[in-house]
């Protein structure tokens, strides 16, 4: 089950869905329309390892665009700061922006509930295109839980992005043990 536009302002007056900046004219009869923030990120070193802290370069994005390249994988961010108290959310990609051949996650679509922040963003594209800080970029649907929450995703001892700021943050895989 997915809320509706109606469920979705319940839960906006009731504290429990949060989103800063937010529009009435962004949300959708079951989502809300979230825009590509004015950072992306690429990550420094060629050759990732999965058992190294990657470091990774912020640039803004320039107001006339910037044309990301097929060959590159960029991290981007969400303008919209969000908090989700007792649903899940889910990040998914806006078919516009898909029929540009962007696409917004390699994997991490699905939020926890009690995740606060930017969500950072998975770039690749198929063709070299022009993106814009504030477009359109993808749109958040949520899902109601059925049971009790014993810890939130913001209360975790090893909550490794709780708290993302307006800026991309880089895998954090290096914190797990294996």
């Amino acid at each position: 089950m997915i809320l509706t536009d109606q469920r979705i302002l319940e839960e906006i007056e009731k504290g429990t869905i949060k989103i800063q900046p937010y529009d009435r004219n962004c949300l959708g009869s079951n989502s809300y329309d979230v825009h590509l923030g004015k950072y992306l990120a690429l990550y420094i070193d060629e050759v990732l390892d999965a058992k190294k802290h990657n470091t990774i370069e912020h640039f803004e994005i320039p107001v006339e665009g910037f044309v990301l390249m097929p060959d590159q994988f960029y991290l981007g961010v969400t303008q919209e700061y969000t908090e989700t108290h007792a649903h899940v959310p889910f990040l998914e990609g806006k078919s516009s922006t898909g029929r540009l051949g962007i696409d917004i996650h390699a994997t991490a679509g699905k939020g926890d509930v009690g995740f606060c922040g930017n969500w950072t963003l998975e770039i690749s594209v198929k063709k070299p295109v022009r993106i814009y800080p504030h477009m359109p970029i993808g749109q958040l649907i949520y899902f109601p839980v059925e049971g009790e929450i014993l810890v939130p995703y913001h209360a975790k001892k090893n909550a490794k992005y709780a708290g993302q700021a307006n800026r991309p943050v880089e895998s954090m895989m290096w914190k797990n043990h294996f």
